[in-house]
């Protein structure tokens, strides 16, 4: 099956660039994303999720948390007891 897409000028050269990257063609890439359903910037490593979140402006939207590492305990000390269906 053939399909033609017009994809924005900036999302084709990010798309070749990534294809290059992996040293395939950008068909063969773009047939790999297809078929696993991942998108091709996905973060990597710890960083570059945290960039993505301030990118998205996720950092910061919960100033009613003072330690965030205390939270993150009580949360998982709440899971650790809950009760299981």
């Amino acid at each position: 099956m053939t399909i033609t897409l017009n994809l924005p000028p900036k999302l084709a050269d990010e798309l070749t660039t990534e294809a290059a990257r992996l040293g395939l063609s950008l068909s063969e890439y773009a047939l790999r994303l297809l078929a696993t359903g991942q998108k091709p910037d996905m973060p990597r490593t710890g960083a570059d999720l945290v960039a993505y979140w301030q990118a998205e402006g996720l950092v910061g939207t919960r100033p009613d948390i003072a330690d965030s590492q205390a939270h993150a305990r009580e949360i998982r000390r709440q899971a650790e007891r809950r009760e299981r269906p």
